[in-house]
């Protein structure tokens, strides 16, 4: 059955769970959380539980901003 919401959800506005950028990034949690710590991870939303969840669209810059300094 499909989730239902009474917020309606932009296209690139959804929220990824840590271990779905995890696998995005191929990337384990201790080095995300170590460029988390020196500021230059993507920006992340820290639920009330503890939990972290990124915008897709904050992922989407992020890895553009990486591009950017690659080149």
């Amino acid at each position: 059955m499909p989730r239902t919401s009474t917020k309606p959800r932009r296209s690139g506005d959804s929220n990824l769970k840590l271990p779905d950028v995890l696998t995005e990034l191929n990337m384990s949690r201790s080095a995300f959380y170590r460029l988390r710590a020196r500021g230059q991870a993507p920006r992340c939303i820290k639920l009330p539980n503890g939990q972290i969840r990124v915008r897709r669209s904050d992922l989407d810059s992020w890895f553009a901003a990486c591009e950017e300094l690659a080149a």
